[in-house]
């Protein structure tokens, strides 16, 4: 297996002022497209890579990283956590709920090989006041497929789930075409619509099939499995603080006003406010926490401007759109269990993009985790200015034909 780079960060100072990205008059330097295609993706790492790795950074961090099955796919391949880290704040961060998403991946690798390997200060003052929980690959069967939905069918959901037998198929399984592959042979769920805010829920035959604005079964044995994760750092630490889900969208957004291409979105607003009139999940306003979703995304975004000038393309970050219903994701799931949430979606899809830009934009992600870590851990996040967040520049989506966006369709 290759040797995969470590994590080396320039110390950001994540209190930094917000500022603005830099405009750009040049257009596009390349030509840019979302019709699906075969692309190589031999240079991401693949499932076996990562727990050759997985095991490789918890004997070099001599125990600080420590690696535990919390369960299996569909297809059998084990389920992992790696944590690091012996702080009171918890931070999940997991990834490739989408198998063709793979730069969160690697980044969460390079995340944790500098985290477990080392004595900066940085990096010391993380593990005494955090521990992170990372799921570096949350639905391995897709990302073996290099698609975007799991590897089952509604007949093997059933056998899962007994109840359902006479239950209609959910809204959110593919059985045709969907960007570019084929289910009709492998069928499939898009996981990501299969949480539910009510985390002892059990699928019930009235709840199907479902809407994108309405919550998920936990049908699957891989949200099943996070869910579990999530609920035992619940017990252990009574919360946990912050969620982090590593996404892609689209190649072809672009910052307004500027002709260059979005390198990744940020988000911290996934359902409505549940402290409004009517809202149908009241019994979680309680503990919701917008304010410190926008903190956390601030932190995000002020870091990778901060790195702008090492390469432009980290300051072309925008925000992801905000007129979004979705408990069935995991982000409106946790935030409404009182997390503070951050949605990462990274530029392309393997369909569209395949390797290009790899190192840049993992690196992009990594950056913007370091900014999230290194506010939490000192404290700064507190400080930042949750309006900030409201300032961050729309995507402009003209460039690419229809609305919908990757986290909805």
């Amino acid at each position: 297996m290759r040797r995969l780079r470590a994590l080396t960060l320039a110390t950001i100072v994540a209190g930094t002022a917000f500022t603005a990205p830099a405009a750009a008059t040049a257009p596009p330097a390349e030509p840019c497209s979302e019709e699906p295609r075969e692309n190589p993706v031999t240079e991401f790492t693949s499932y076996d890579e990562m727990l050759v790795e997985l095991g490789r950074i918890e004997r070099v961090s001599r125990g600080r990283v420590a690696v535990e099955t919390a369960g299996e796919s569909n297809r059998g391949r084990d389920l992992v956590t790696a944590r690091v880290g012996d702080g009171p704040e918890v931070v999940l961060i997991t990834a490739e709920i989408h198998g063709n998403e793979k730069t969160g991946p690697d980044a969460v690798l390079h995340l944790l090989d500098f985290l477990g390997t080392s004595e900066s200060p940085k990096a010391r003052q993380i593990r005494s006041e955090l521990t992170v929980v990372a799921m570096p690959k949350i639905n391995p069967d897709a990302g073996a497929l290099d698609r975007r939905g799991n590897d089952m069918t509604w007949e093997e959901a059933k056998l899962r789930h007994p109840q359902l037998a006479s239950a209609p198929s959910p809204w959110n399984y593919y059985t045709g075409s969907s960007q570019g592959d084929d289910y009709s042979q492998q069928p499939g769920f898009d996981v990501n619509r299969d949480y539910n805010p009510d985390l002892d829920y059990r699928p019930h035959p009235q709840d199907f099939p479902g809407a994108s604005d309405r919550p998920g079964w936990f049908l699957s044995p891989e949200t099943s499995t996070v869910r579990d994760v999530y609920r035992g750092l619940q017990r252990e630490f009574g919360g946990v603080d912050s969620y982090i889900d590593l996404h892609h969208q689209g190649a072809c957004y672009t910052v307004p006003g500027t002709g260059r291409f979005v390198t990744m979105s940020l988000s911290g607003k996934f359902v409505a406010d549940p402290a409004a009139p009517g809202s149908p999940y009241a019994a979680y306003a309680d503990g919701f926490r917008l304010d410190y979703s926008k903190q956390l995304n601030v932190a995000a975004y002020n870091a990778l401007q901060a790195a702008a000038n090492q390469n432009p393309a980290f300051g072309d970050i925008t925000l992801y759109p905000q007129d979004i219903d979705l408990p069935g994701t995991g982000l409106g799931t946790f935030q409404l269990n009182g997390s503070g949430a951050v949605l990462f979606e990274v530029r392309g899809q393997t369909q569209t993009l395949g390797e290009r830009h790899r190192e840049m934009l993992t690196r992009t992600v990594e950056i913007g985790l370091d900014g999230i870590l290194a506010s939490v851990s000192s404290g700064q996040v507190h400080n930042l200015d949750p309006a900030a967040y409201d300032r961050i520049p729309p995507t402009d989506r003209d460039q690419t034909r229809g609305t919908i966006t990757e986290i909805e369709d």
